[in-house]
């Protein structure tokens, strides 16, 4: 028996703004993106992929069309159910978006905030594990700005991943980052999805990581091609 997909999107279409200075910024978008997978979406600046991401991650409503995550149809989802399914998700952003008043272990903790069923002190217990397991054990009291923009970035993905989502979505992940940089932390992001067994989603303009991808999906003016392209190595 087939899985469903993990994200299954048909017909959807956004818009941004109300009456004359409304504007459609997405068009018929239609993607299957299996449990496991990972998926490169590329395509120029202001093609719809960044806001493509914010409709799958539910940091936006989905109004014209079918966009189910995790068999949960987000199509005119209410607040509640938003929360939700952000509950099953995790994010990495360009900007690691770590506040600076916290350390390294708090910053990570707080991706188990949407997460009642976990004790302050297991939270503490399972960031300082994720953080050992990123290569920054010896580095959990440290403030962002002691450290190097590739840790802040592990810093990021041990947040984006302590919780074991079902889905990560990044969003130019390595776009501050030098060569050897970006490719540890896309490395790392693909390493540890695979022993969590999850579907990694991201946005990039970086060549240089299109070879972790299974798939590669192209946006331009709001549109996909390519929607089934794979990914063939030479080798």
């Amino acid at each position: 028996m087939l899985q469903s997909p993990v994200i299954d999107i048909k017909h959807l279409d956004h818009f941004f703004g109300q009456g004359q200075l409304r504007k459609q910024v997405l068009f018929n978008i239609n993607l299957e993106i299996q449990a496991g997978e990972v998926i490169i979406l590329t395509g120029p600046s202001g093609s719809g992929k960044t806001t493509l991401l914010t409709l799958i991650g539910g940091l936006r409503s989905v109004h014209d069309g079918s966009l189910k995550v995790l068999n949960k149809e987000m199509c005119n989802a209410s607040a509640k159910e938003l929360v939700e399914a952000r509950r099953r998700i995790g994010y990495i952003f360009q900007a690691h978006n770590l506040h600076k008043s916290l350390t390294a272990q708090q910053n990570v903790q707080m991706g188990l905030e949407l997460h009642p069923e976990y004790s302050v002190a297991e939270m503490r217990s399972k960031s300082a594990q994720m953080l050992e397991v990123v290569g920054l054990g010896n580095r959990i009291n440290y403030y962002p700005e002691d450290l190097s923009g590739g840790q802040k970035q592990r810093v990021a993905i041990a947040r984006a991943l302590v919780s074991h989502p079902k889905i990560v979505l990044a969003d130019e992940p390595t776009a501050a980052l030098d060569k050897k940089s970006g490719r540890d932390v896309v490395n790392l992001m693909q390493k540890l999805a695979k022993e969590q067994g999850c579907t990694i989603l991201m946005v990039t303009h970086d060549n240089r990581i299109l070879d972790i991808a299974d798939r590669i999906v192209h946006m331009e003016d709001g549109q996909l091609s390519n929607a089934n392209l794979q990914l063939v190595t030479a080798g």
